[in-house]
C-alpha cells in the first residue's frame, strides 16, 4: 500500500506538468469529435465532385468581387492595431501597423490557440519597431476582450428579431443559451472597461477607459464581424442565388458563436456544421452548401493567410533586424497566458520568416496536386490541345504531380533553412510553373509558384545550414504523410470525375487525363518520386558524421592540450573515445560532446582559459545551428553558470558531487569509528590494498574482467559521463585493487585524474565480486583516500549523488519537485537516498551539478534524450 501511495504521488506531479498541454489539445479535439458525431447525416450527403462543380460554375466577375471584398474584410481587422496604437501611444508607422496587423490576424485566424498566436506575433513584430514587450503585453491584454464585442452586438440583433434564425434555434435549443451568453457579454464588457479594477490590471493604471475608447472598440469589432458576415452573404448569394440577407447574417452569427465556443482554430468543425444545418433548413442541397463553406474558408482564411505568409517571410527575414529576436521577453503573465504556456511559443514565432517560407512551399506542392486533380477550364484545355500536342499535356500533367510531391517533402528543409533544400526548391518551383502552364494554361498557379520562388530568392541569404537532424521516426511520419496525400489526390480526382466531368459534353476528350486509372497511375508515380527523394535525404544527409567519436589523432591532440591547460573532474572520460571534440578559439578551448537526436550534449564545462569560454560557446552554438541542433551542457558547475546564463540558458539541478577534502580526512575520533573498525578488521584478516599502474599484464586484466563481469551480471554498461570496462580506456590511469589473503582480487576501482596539476583525483569504475564480505568497498575507499592524501592530492571526488537536494524549496520548479519525489520514493528503482547516505560516511563537501539547456528546449524531451545517450550500447573501442 505504501509503495502504491508513493507511485501515486509521483504520478500526480507528472500529471500536473502535462495537464495543461493535454487540456488545450483535448478540448478542441473533443468538440470537433462531437461536431462530427452530430453532423454525420449532413456530412454523408456531401459530394466532393458536385461541390467542385459548383465552384467551377461561378462567374469570374463574382469571384473577383468576393475576393476583393474578402481582402477588405480582413484589412478591417487592422482597426484593432490602430486603436491600441493610439490608446498606448505607440510610435509605429501607418504602413508598419497595417502589416503587423495583417500578419497577426491572419495567422490567428488559421492557428488560433484562443488568440495567443496573434498576441505572440504582435509582441515580436512591434518589438522590431522598438516597442517593449512589457508595453505590448499591456496592449494585447487590453485588446483581448474587445474582439468578440461586435459578435455580441449581432447577438442582440438576433434576440430582437433583426436577423431570422428561428428555425435553427427551435431545432437546436442549446443555441439559445449560446446566443444569450454572447449577448450578455456586451454589458459585461462595458462595465469591465469602466471599472477601476480593469484600469488597475489592464489599462496601465491610467484610470478608467474613456467612453470614446469604448465606443471605438465596439465600432471596430462590429465592423469586423459585419464585414465578415457580408463576405459570407456575398458568397452564399453567388452560389445559392436566392438567399435573404437577414437569414444569412443571422445564421452566420450563430455559427460564429458556436465556432468561438469550440475553441478550435477558425471555429473549424462547429462553425461549418452550423452553416450546413442552417442552409439545409433554407432548402439548399448539401453540395452547394459545402461550396459556400469552401469558398468562405478559401477567401476569408486561406488566401489572406498566404498573403500573410509572404509578408511575414519578408518582414522577419531581414538578417539585420534579427538580433535579439530569439530572446524570450520577460514580463508578468496572466493566468490565460500561463494556461497556454505562453510565451513558450516565441521560439517558433521568432523564426516565423523561415517557417512561413516552408509553409508557402508546402502549399505550393498542394496547389500543384490540386491543380492536377481538377481539370482546367474547358476552353483552356481546348486551346492547350490546339497549341501543344497531347503527349506534352500528358507529360506536363505527370510532372505537375511529381513536382507537387517533391515540394511538399522539401518544405521541411525550407523551414529549417537548409541550403540544398533552397536550391532544389527553386528549381522545382520554376519547373512546376512551366508544367502547370503547359498542362492546361493554369496561369494562376504558375504566377503563384513564381511569386513563391521570388520570395525564396530574395531570402536566399537566410539558407545557410548544411543539414538538419531528422530521426527515423520523423522520416516514417513523412512517408506516411506523403502516402495520405497521394490517396487524397486520387480520391479528390476520381470524385471530381464521377461527380462532374462525366456529365459534361466534352468529357470523352479529357477522360484520358482525368479518369480514375490515370489518377491512380500519377498518384503512384508521384508517391514513388517523393519516397525516392526522402530516401536520398535520409542516406545522404551531411550531419550523419557530426558526432563520430574521437580517434587516435584527436586523443593524442587532447594529451598535448592537457599539458598546458587545466582540465576538470570529467576530463578523463574524454579518453573513452565516445565523445567528439570541438576545438574553438583557434584550438585554445575544447568542448567535448556527443549527439542525441537534435542536441549536442557537452560533457561538463568547456576546457580552456575562462576569458575565451564565452566566445567559444557562441562559436559552438553557431556550428550546431548550421545543422539545426541545440547545445546542452551536462553536469555544469556553479562557476560557469553566469556564462551560460548570458547565452540564454536555463538550469536544472542534476544532483550534487561528493568532494572529500583530503587534508581533513582522518579515521581518528568518534565520528570515524565505524570506518576505523572496518579497516582494522580487514587488516587482521590479511586483505591487501594496491594501486597498479599501466600497462597492465594480461593475467591481471583478465582477473579484473572476471570481477567486472560478476558485478555487471549481464547488464548493459552505461557511458558518456561514466567510464566502462575497456582495456584501451582503463590503461589511461592507475587502478586500485583490494586482494584477499590468497592474493585474489575482490574489488577494484579505476582512477580518473583531474588534469589540474595533481590537485584532484576522482573515482571512475567501481566493481566487486559476488559474495564479498561486508565492508569491502568501504575498505577500498578508505585505503584509496589515504593513498591519494599521501600522493599529495587535495581533493578526492567520490562521484555524483543524482537528484540530491533537488526541489526542496517550496518555490522550486514543478520538474524539480518531481525530481525530489523521485529521490525520496525512487528507491524501488534506484537507490538515490542510499547512495547519498553511503557517501556521507566519508564526510564530503557537496557541490551542485546542473543541466544547462536553451530556453526553447523541452525539459521532459531533453531528459529522455539524455537517458538514451547515457544508455547507448558500448562497443569495443569506445564506439557507441
Amino acid at each position: 500500500m505504501k509503495e502504491t501511495l508513493e507511485r501515486y504521488k509521483i504520478f500526480r506531479v507528472l500529471a500536473s506538468i502535462y495537464r495543461i498541454k493535454a487540456v488545450r489539445l483535448l478540448i478542441p479535439l473533443a468538440v470537433i469529435g462531437f461536431v462530427y458525431w452530430e453532423g454525420k447525416r449532413e456530412l454523408s450527403q456531401i459530394s466532393i465532385g458536385r461541390t467542385f462543380g459548383e465552384l467551377r460554375r461561378l462567374p469570374a466577375s463574382s469571384v473577383a468581387e468576393i475576393f476583393l471584398f474578402a481582402l477588405f474584410s480582413v484589412a478591417v481587422m487592422s482597426l484593432y492595431d490602430f486603436m491600441i496604437r493610439r490608446h498606448f501611444r505607440l510610435k509605429v508607422g501607418f504602413w508598419s501597423t497595417f502589416r503587423y496587423a495583417w500578419i497577426a490576424n491572419t495567422f490567428n485566424n488559421i492557428i488560433g490557440f484562443a488568440g495567443l498566436t496573434g498576441a505572440g506575433l504582435r509582441t515580436i513584430l512591434y518589438k522590431r519597431s522598438g516597442i517593449s514587450p512589457v508595453l505590448m503585453a499591456s496592449a494585447v491584454v487590453f485588446l483581448s476582450p474587445v474582439v468578440v464585442t461586435g459578435l455580441s452586438v449581432l447577438s442582440w440583433g438576433i434576440i430582437f428579431g433583426l436577423f431570422n434564425v428561428d428555425g435553427l434555434l427551435q431545432e437546436h435549443g442549446w443555441l439559445v443559451f449560446a446566443v444569450w451568453g454572447m449577448a450578455l457579454y456586451l454589458p459585461l464588457f462595458v462595465l469591465m472597461q469602466r471599472s477601476s479594477l480593469f484600469a488597475k490590471w489592464f489599462n496601465r493604471g491610467e484610470g478608467r477607459t474613456p467612453w470614446t475608447t469604448v465606443g471605438v472598440s465596439l465600432s471596430a469589432s462590429l465592423l469586423e464581424w459585419a464585414c465578415a458576415g457580408i463576405t459570407f452573404w456575398m458568397i452564399a448569394g453567388s452560389v445559392l442565388h436566392d438567399v435573404s440577407f437577414r437569414d444569412v447574417i443571422g445564421m452566420y452569427s450563430v455559427a460564429a458563436i458556436a465556432g468561438i465556443l469550440s475553441m478550435a482554430p477558425g471555429g473549424i468543425g462547429a462553425f461549418d456544421l452550423m452553416v450546413l444545418l442552417g442552409l439545409e433548413q433554407m432548402g439548399f442541397p448539401s453540395g452547394r452548401s459545402m461550396a459556400v463553406l469552401v469558398l468562405f474558408r478559401l477567401f476569408y482564411y486561406i488566401v489572406p493567410w498566404l498573403i500573410g505568409l509572404i509578408l511575414s517571410a519578408f518582414e522577419l527575414g531581414s538578417a539585420a533586424k534579427r538580433a535579439g529576436e530569439n530572446a524570450t521577453p520577460e514580463f508578468p503573465l496572466n493566468i490565460w497566458q500561463r494556461l497556454w504556456r505562453w510565451p513558450g511559443q516565441f521560439r517558433f514565432l521568432s523564426d516565423l520568416g523561415a517557417w512561413a517560407l516552408g509553409k508557402l512551399v508546402f502549399v505550393s506542392g498542394l496547389a500543384l496536386l490540386l491543380s492536377a486533380a481538377m481539370p482546367g477550364l474547358l476552353y483552356r484545355l481546348k486551346l492547350t490541345e490546339e497549341l501543344l500536342s497531347m503527349p506534352i499535356m500528358r507529360i506536363s500533367h505527370l510532372l505537375t504531380v511529381v513536382i507537387g510531391f517533391m515540394l511538399i517533402i522539401l518544405s521541411r528543409g525550407i523551414s529549417l533553412r537548409i541550403r540544398r533544400a533552397y536550391v532544389w526548391t527553386g528549381v522545382l518551383l520554376l519547373a512546376g510553373a512551366i508544367s502547370t502552364f503547359t498542362k492546361a494554361f493554369d496561369f494562376e498557379e504558375a504566377i503563384f509558384l513564381l511569386i513563391i520562388g521570388l520570395a525564396l530568392w530574395m531570402s536566399r541569404s537566410r539558407f545557410y545550414r548544411k543539414g538538419a537532424v531528422v530521426d527515423y521516426r520523423s522520416y516514417v511520419l513523412w512517408y506516411a504523410l506523403s502516402a495520405v496525400i497521394a490517396f487524397a489526390y486520387y480520391w479528390i480526382g476520381s470524385h471530381v470525375h464521377h461527380g462532374w466531368l462525366r456529365h459534361l459534353p466534352t468529357a470523352d476528350r479529357i477522360h484520358w487525363m482525368f479518369g480514375p486509372k490515370p489518377y491512380a497511375m500519377t498518384a503512384c508515380i508521384g508517391l514513388a518520386g517523393a519516397w525516392l527523394l526522402l530516401t536520398m535525404l535520409m542516406l545522404l544527409r551531411p550531419n550523419r558524421n557530426i558526432a563520430t567519436g574521437a580517434g587516435p589523432e584527436e586523443l593524442e591532440k587532447l594529451r598535448l592540450f592537457l599539458r598546458d591547460t587545466k582540465g576538470n573532474m570529467l576530463t578523463h572520460m574524454l579518453f573513452a573515445g565516445d565523445k567528439s571534440f570541438f576545438w574553438a578559439q583557434d584550438g585554445q578551448v575544447l568542448l567535448p560532446y556527443a549527439k542525441s537526436r537534435d542536441k549536442l550534449v557537452v560533457l561538463g564545462d568547456p576546457i580552456g582559459p575562462m576569458k575565451l569560454v564565452p566566445d567559444a560557446i557562441a562559436e559552438f552554438q553557431q556550428y550546431a545551428d548550421e545543422y539545426a541542433m541545440s547545445v546542452v551542457f551536462y553536469q555544469a558547475t556553479p562557476e560557469f553558470l553566469p556564462v551560460y546564463h548570458e547565452h540564454g540558458y536555463r538550469f536544472f539541478k542534476l544532483g550534487e558531487e561528493a568532494l572529500v577534502p583530503l587534508e581533513n580526512f582522518t579515521l581518528s575520533g568518534k565520528k570515524a569509528a565505524d570506518l576505523r573498525s572496518v579497516r582494522n578488521r580487514f587488516d587482521r584478516e590479511g586483505y591487501v590494498f594496491e594501486v597498479v599502474h599501466p600497462p597492465f599484464a594480461d593475467p591481471l586484466f583478465e582477473e579484473l574482467r572476471t570481477v567486472s563481469d560478476q558485478w555487471i551480471k549481464g547488464r548493459r554498461e552505461k557511458g558518456f559521463s561514466l567510464g566502462w570496462f575497456d582495456k584501451t580506456y582503463l590503461e589511461q590511469a592507475p587502478i586500485a585493487v583490494l586482494r584477499d589473503d590468497q592474493g585474489m582480487i575482490l574489488a577494484f576501482a579505476s582512477l580518473a585524474p583531474g588534469y589540474d596539476g595533481g590537485r584532484t583525483m576522482s573515482i571512475d569504475l567501481m566493481r566487486h565480486r559476488s559474495g564479498t564480505p561486508n565492508g569491502t568497498m568501504d575498505v577500498l575507499f578508505i585505503r584509496l583516500l589515504e593513498w591519494c592524501k599521501a600522493q599529495g592530492y587535495k581533493v578526492f571526488n567520490l562521484g555524483n549523488a543524482p537528484l540530491s537536494s533537488v526541489g526542496e524549496s517550496k518555490s522550486a520548479l514543478r520538474e524539480e519537485k518531481l525530481a525530489a519525489l523521485v529521490f525520496q520514493y525512487g528507491g524501488h528503482w534506484y537507490g538515490f537516498k542510499g547512495l547519498r547516505r553511503y557517501k556521507e560516511k566519508f564526510s564530503p563537501e557537496w557541490e551542485p551539478r546542473f543541466l544547462a539547456y536553451p530556453a526553447w528546449v523541452s525539459l521532459p524531451a531533453l531528459t529522455v534524450d539524455l537517458v538514451r545517450l547515457v544508455s547507448r550500447r558500448v562497443r569495443q573501442g569506445g564506439k557507441r
